[in-house]
């Protein structure tokens, strides 16, 4: 060990000056960071380069994602290659805190919220599970934005994460280079740039490769010089930022573009990579292409396209290969995150693809019409092409053998609801695979000193079989444990509040319940609901200042979308209340609020750790799974959740006991909306709280214009409370009401906080991916997947199985 902290300071110290030309007394904390990075990359490099031909027999995953969300990469490929700890050492002895340089790291901008961050957990245990495969993305030049809260309203900066570059991580691969076509003479050059993605403690290395647009070289003189410029820019445009602006058609052009982009590169290379040790024939034999959502739907008629037109294939073979190779994952059941594309800009911007579409829908509707002969109306609904759209869902699980909901619940209603017409039809393609998150970022990386308690109390294998956590519950009435429990996390609690401190000024008890709610803004999330308890307990507090009550933290954090008015006013509330509450001396420091702008991957690396409430709190049936929940529990927070989503499955796994249920069900939400809605001005008037709270968002009492507020006042009162926020109120008050309670009496708290951890191995997306890989994709990992969870463990993932079905 001595000779290899020797021979790492060696690597260290030449790489600093071979960079830098200075010796590590006179660099910066960037450059330092700059010249460790470069010495990971060798170390990982070696390894990917043996990697990058995996055995003829192994079939390949390509999972294919508008969005992948990383968060930084240091800390993990020194946990994968096992020498975290050696390069904390040898850092230390030349005088250098490790954490002061993987704070130099730029969070990638290639995603932003769940769908990415699934995406990423996904590849990390693709290679940890020893399966072969390879991310598909887009790299873009700008993120979604930079997220600044000034005087409460939100401001959108460019997410300009490639400043400095991202050379470490990245190789740019221009010899693979491919060639998208647009319209009728439109070109584009698809440019890879390769991430690695290492395994933990094995030598899988597998790819995460994002495409960039750039101009084709000329191969003329024709062109000036701004010609030429112009249309390199134009060109560039197109994976300059993820999810543009797609309200008008310019933007929804752009949409498209990027779409057609990643599938037809990917695709592209895939096949590519395929013919070096195969025949076209066995494509679905050896490759298994996975679209996470609808964004990469077009892969469909794209393989189908390239199978007809470029290998000469007949339409019934290739229709056949293609249909067999494709799986698809649904995401959400919400209407306007169900894509759909206008016929004319479709067929204008990619002309061979809408004719294929059109041949996929007008076979399938043949088929529809030999099993509903005469039944115009379910034809109809079922269609690809109706009403003048193209409708990717639809396109997706015509097109693909597998479909997959992300929690039971979640596709239960699918099954039943959203697309009960297609399950009726192929039942055989629909299947569940509840989500799971990263162990190894979540757990180890993100809250270490939680990490090292657990391996001091049950030993070290949960960390490669994250089900052993289940042992931990032997010891979750342990007193001497419960005080190390404790100290954990109040050493995490005041890691963050200094964090809020030093950022925002706010000064906090680190003692005080902290309360999370960190996630995209959005109505159905209700983060509106959260505030307005708030608000309501601010009131009890003016009227009582001696309330008893354990003091409060509520804490906030997340983006919303640049053109949704109303989450944006949400936000403001949130600040508003901050404002307000935060400067009132008389409320005796019982409740603080805090909003944490631009919440990212590493933002909620520190945030998570610290709760002890986790707020999960969406209308039931509207959230698919979450993986939020799933983080949270990881980290010994206690849910107060809707029965909803992976929440289900979470009261499944640690009991009524150990997480805090309320509100409407998902079959109470669906029988609403069947008869129309609710009243919700009965609530208004048989509950003085809502009533109250109502009028102090016009009525001056905030320290805003009264009518800053008015479009949630119509929301919930004039326009029928969509998302039951005030249906909810009452439930919603008496569950924070109980884990205060609760969080009083110590013991219990920290048995409720040990138990969740304890089950919360059920969620390693090791679990999940191993599923995907023997259910769906029939591909072998490197470890036996049908090994990977045993005795008790199985049991319970049996129960999680059925869990959902009571609730519809």
């Amino acid at each position: 060990m001595e000779l290899e902290k020797r021979e790492f300071q060696r690597s260290f110290i030449e790489m600093v000056q071979a960079l830098h030309g200075r010796d590590i007394a006179d660099t910066t904390a960037r450059e330092q960071f700059l010249a460790l990075a470069m010495v990971v990359r060798e170390y990982t490099g070696r390894k990917w380069a043996a990697a990058v031909h995996p055995a003829v027999s192994q079939k390949q995953v390509w999972y294919f994602s508008i969005e992948f969300l990383p968060g930084r990469l240091l800390r993990g490929y020194l946990f994968n290659l096992g020498i975290y700890e050696l390069c904390v050492q040898a850092l230390a002895e030349l005088g250098i805190a490790i954490a002061a340089l993987e704070a130099e790291e730029e969070d990638a901008g290639t995603g932003n919220g769940g769908l990415g961050r699934l995406a990423a957990c996904y590849l990390d245990s693709m290679a940890a599970l020893g399966l072969g495969g390879h991310g598909c993305g887009l790299r873009y030049r700008y993120g979604l934005f930079e997220q600044r809260v000034c005087e409460g309203y939100q401001q959108e900066l460019p997410d300009d994460w490639l400043k400095d570059g991202y050379y470490v991580w990245e190789t740019r691969r221009p010899d693979e280079a491919v060639i998208i076509r647009y319209g009728t003479d439109e070109q584009v050059l698809a440019v890879p740039y390769d991430i690695p993605v290492t395994g933990y403690h094995n030598e899988t290395v597998n790819t995460l490769r994002l495409w960039s647009s750039e101009a084709v070289p000329s191969q003329g003189c024709s062109a000036t010089c701004q010609e030429a410029i112009a249309q390199k820019r134009r060109c560039q445009s197109i994976t300059d930022s993820l999810y543009p602006d797609d309200s008008t058609s310019e933007g929804k052009t752009l949409r498209l573009k990027q779409q057609y982009l990643l599938v037809s590169a990917g695709l592209q290379s895939l096949i590519k990579n395929h013919l070096r040790h195969n025949c076209l024939e066995l494509l679905p034999q050896r490759v298994a292409v996975h679209i996470n959502d609808t964004h990469p739907a077009l892969a469909i008629p794209e393989l189908m396209r390239l199978l007809l037109d470029e290998y000469g294939w007949g339409w019934q073979q290739a229709w056949e290969v293609t249909t067999a190779t494709i799986s698809y994952t649904n995401h959400t059941i919400l209407p306007e995150a169900l894509e759909t594309w206008p016929v004319d800009l479709f067929s204008s911007l990619l002309p061979r693809i809408y004719e294929i579409v059109h041949e996929i829908n007008e076979r399938f509707c043949r088929l529809l019409w030999q099993a509903y002969p005469g039944d115009w109306a379910k034809i109809a609904q079922m269609a690809v092409i109706a009403d003048n759209q193209i409708k990717m869902a639809h396109l997706a699980i015509v097109g693909c053998y597998s479909i997959n909901g992300v929690a039971k619940l979640h596709t239960d209603i699918l099954k039943h609801q959203v697309m009960a017409d297609f399950y009726h039809y192929t039942p055989e393609k629909f299947n569940n695979k509840t989500n799971g998150v990263t162990h190894r970022r979540w757990l180890m990386a993100a809250n270490p000193g939680l990490a090292k308690l657990l391996s001091e109390t049950i030993g070290t294998g949960w960390i490669e079989r994250p089900e052993r956590l289940e042992e931990l519950l032997q010891f979750r009435s342990d007193a001497a444990f419960q005080e190390k429990l404790a100290a954990v996390k109040q050493l995490n609690k005041q890691r963050l509040a200094s964090y809020i401190y030093g950022k925002y000024g706010w000064k906090i008890d680190e003692h005080s319940l902290f309360d999370m709610q960190v996630k995209r803004i959005h109505a159905y999330k209700r983060q509106s609901m959260n505030a307005l308890h708030i608000l309501d307990l601010y009131n009890r507090l003016r009227e009582n200042p001696s309330l008893d009550i354990p003091a409060r933290t509520y804490i906030f954090g997340g983006k919303a979308a640049s053109g949704y008015y109303k989450a944006k006013k949400t936000i403001k509330l949130i600040d508003t209340l901050a404002q307000l509450i935060n400067r009132d001396q008389t409320i005796q420091d019982k409740l603080k609020v805090v909003f944490l702008e631009n919440y990212n991957v590493s933002l909620a690396e520190l945030i998570i750790p610290a709760a002890d409430i986790s707020e999960q709190i969406p209308t039931a049936s509207f959230e698919a799974s979450g993986t939020a929940n799933m983080k949270f529990m990881m980290n010994g927070a206690v849910t107060i959740g809707t029965q909803d989503g992976a929440n289900i499955e979470i009261g499944r796994l640690v009991g009524t006991d150990n997480i805090i249920t309320f509100g409407l069900s998902a079959n109470d939400v669906l029988q609403y909306y069947r008869q129309g809605g609710y009243n919700p001005w009965s609530v208004y008037q048989s509950d003085h709280r809502v009533a109250t709270v109502m009028e102090q968002l016009v009525n001056g009492f905030l320290p805003v214009p009264p009518d800053e507020f008015k479009t949630h006042y119509q929301s919930f009162l004039q326009e029928g409370d969509y998302y039951f926020v005030l249906k909810d109120f009452a439930a919603y008050a008496d569950a924070q009401q109980q884990a205060g309670e609760l969080y009083r009496n110590r013991c219990r708290w920290l048995s409720m906080s040990a138990a969740n951890i304890a089950h919360s191995g059920y969620f390693a997306s090791d679990r999940t991916f191993a599923e995907y890989a023997a259910q769906i994709w029939q591909a072998a990992t490197g470890q036996n997947s049908a090994e990977l969870y045993s005795g008790k463990t199985i049991t319970q993932m049996k129960a999680c199985s059925s869990s959902g079905a009571a609730y519809l």
